[in-house]
């Protein structure tokens, strides 16, 4: 196949340029059952920041026993020096334990990880929703404090496994009350994947109904049922501007067995590249990192564009 494709033709109504937000370091690591080398994974890290990519959530400072994968957090940021710090390094933090073992890393922004639903609060965070909000306000203060950006990710925006779909204006009460506590970004996730576009549409349009704009929301879309491609363009449509990624389509959720994949970010840059939007990512670094990394897993990627390009 020709890299000259994709054939470029601007596609209206999109935003000029769509910062990808990373996820595949973290997120699409963390269901791995093999354990991935610290050394593997810095230079996954430094192979996606030469490939264009800005922002990139490296890791996790959760408890070793929740998610082993990402036990070596510490020492991962170690590794990586000044390229895992600063404000477009963002890592996970669940509490004020996390929060303090990520500044003695010396790092530059965090996120915190709520529910739309009070089953995935329970079985991923271990108490209730307004319990989760108790414990991420001082994280979030403390975090600003220190001049750290912040973002919050809400889980089960569009479904969950347990208590079936789940009322917009439930959604939009969690993400309310966790950007009510002083988060500059939101990202709402479809984490097992079965939204529509014309649900992605709808609660967009509620969150801008609770004063929060397409301007302080990424989406963060598994790609289940096929639909994460579709509903990222809805997104896009609606005026979002960021959208959640993880190089090679790599990712799951340990506490929800029905989530499949991330939208794997070579599809994502395929469609924007083709429509005209600036990414600033080569896309052939990328395909070559994702062949890289699933040499590393042993298994090949799920990624469309990475088995039409490396196949190529």
């Amino acid at each position: 196949m020709s890299r000259a494709l994709p054939q470029t033709e601007p596609l209206s109504g999109l935003p000029e340029r769509v910062t990808i937000y990373e996820v595949g370091a973290r997120d699409g690591l963390q269901n791995e059952k093999a354990v991935v080398p610290t050394e593997v994974k810095a230079q996954f890290v430094r192979r996606l920041l030469a490939a264009g990519l800005e922002t990139v959530e490296t890791t996790s400072f959760v408890s070793p026993r929740w998610v082993p994968q990402l036990a070596d957090a510490s020492e991962l940021l170690a590794d990586l020096g000044d390229a895992g710090r600063g404000p477009l390094r963002p890592v996970l933090v669940p509490n004020e334990r996390g929060l303090d073992r990520a500044m003695e890393s010396g790092v530059g922004a965090v996120a915190i990880f709520g529910s739309a639903t009070e089953t995935f609060a329970q079985k991923n965070l271990g108490r209730s929703r307004p319990e989760s909000v108790e414990m991420f306000a001082p994280v979030v203060r403390r975090a600003q404090e220190a001049g750290m950006w912040v973002r919050a990710y809400v889980s089960m925006c569009f479904g969950d496994p347990w208590e079936g779909p789940v009322p917009v204006a439930q959604v939009a009460d969690a993400c309310a009350e966790l950007m009510d506590l002083g988060c500059d970004q939101l990202s709402i996730g479809d984490t097992i994947g079965t939204g529509t576009a014309g649900h992605v549409e709808a609660l967009l349009g509620e969150l801008d109904q609770r004063g929060i704009g397409v301007d302080r929301i990424g989406v963060h879309f598994h790609d289940t049922y096929g639909q994460a491609l579709t509903n990222t363009l809805t997104a896009l449509r609606a005026g979002v501007s960021v959208v959640d990624a993880s190089t090679g389509g790599l990712g799951g959720c340990p506490y929800a067995k029905s989530a499949t994949g991330n939208l794997a970010t070579e599809d994502l840059v395929w469609l924007l590249d083709g429509a005209g939007v600036e990414t600033g990512v080569d896309l052939d670094a990328l395909v070559a990192t994702s062949v890289w990394m699933a040499q590393q897993l042993g298994k090949p990627s799920p990624s469309r564009v990475v088995k039409a390009l490396a196949g190529a």
